[in-house]
């Protein structure tokens, strides 16, 4: 099966389940007022152009928002059993001793090994280094087989166009304006198999997103959203790598009464808060 295989057009980064948010006393919306909102010709547009590769982060669901619609690829147990409680605890496992290029590697050969490496591949995928070419491609050729990231590239680099970036309020070269944060990360909320073999593993990461720009004058304030993305994993030359991936919405939480923060806020934690190497 080629990696295009497994990837479907998945609607809106926000799906249908819409976050309840309560703004800050004394705006009427956030980052200035400008309330995010429907894009629905030029999300079409864009999935006619992208294809069956848009999926392979969650900022393109973030471009399409506003359609209404979802697909995915549902994917079940071979067994058509639920995990047990011991499965879905926490190992406490340390997933890895380096990295490559800033990339957590080198997972063991291993149920475990292969869960903290779909969990770290989501987070690396979901980041903002996929929306500069170069770091774009160093993320694939390291992250998929050579096979599937041979026929990635190229239609990876037409989804990241010029016009693309610029519905996202980044610059050609995947920049944020001067005095703008581009917010996009994964944070794993847990993981499980699907299938495990010595040679390949099917690994579901359960996530939730954020990404928007945060800046006084954005008009696509950050805000999150809850996915699930399967990984097909191949044992290849000492690490696992991907051999496809697909995308769906939730399940989403029943969303919170929290007070919005200020674009100043969130631009903070984003400095502040650096992210995680996750394991099972």
């Amino acid at each position: 099966m080629s990696p295009g295989d497994e990837h479907e057009t998945s609607g809106g980064y926000g799906g249908t389940g819409q976050t309840r948010t309560r703004y800050p006393q004394g705006t009427g919306d956030v980052y200035g007022g400008a309330r995010r909102g429907g894009r629905s010709s030029s999300s079409k547009s864009l999935v006619t152009v992208v294809g069956v590769v848009v999926l392979l982060i969650a900022a393109i669901a973030f471009a399409n928002r506003g359609d209404g619609t979802s697909s995915s690829n549902d994917s079940t147990t071979s067994s058509g059993s639920k995990p047990d409680a011991a499965s879905t605890a926490a190992s406490g496992t340390k997933p890895v001793e380096t990295k490559t290029g800033g990339i957590p590697s080198g997972f063991a050969h291993t149920e475990q090994g292969a869960q903290s490496a779909a969990a770290n591949y989501s987070v690396s995928l979901g980041s903002t280094g996929m929306f500069q070419k170069e770091i774009r491609h160093s993320l694939v050729n390291s992250l998929y087989t050579s096979a599937a990231a041979s026929k990635l590239t190229g239609p990876m680099d037409q989804a990241y166009s010029a016009d693309f970036l610029s519905k996202l309020g980044l610059d050609a070269n995947g920049n944020a304006p001067t005095g703008s944060t581009f917010v996009s990360r994964v944070i794993p909320v847990g993981t499980t198999v699907q299938h495990y073999s010595d040679n390949d593993a099917k690994i579901a990461v359960w996530y939730v997103g954020l990404i928007g720009m945060s800046g006084q004058t954005s008009t696509d304030p950050v805000t999150t959203s809850w996915k699930t993305w399967t990984f097909d994993l191949q044992w290849s030359n000492g690490d696992w790598k991907i051999v496809t991936d697909s995308q769906k919405d939730g399940p989403a939480p029943v969303p919170g009464d929290d007070t919005a923060a200020t674009s100043d806020e969130i631009s903070k934690a984003i400095d502040e808060y650096g992210g995680f190497t996750y394991a099972r």
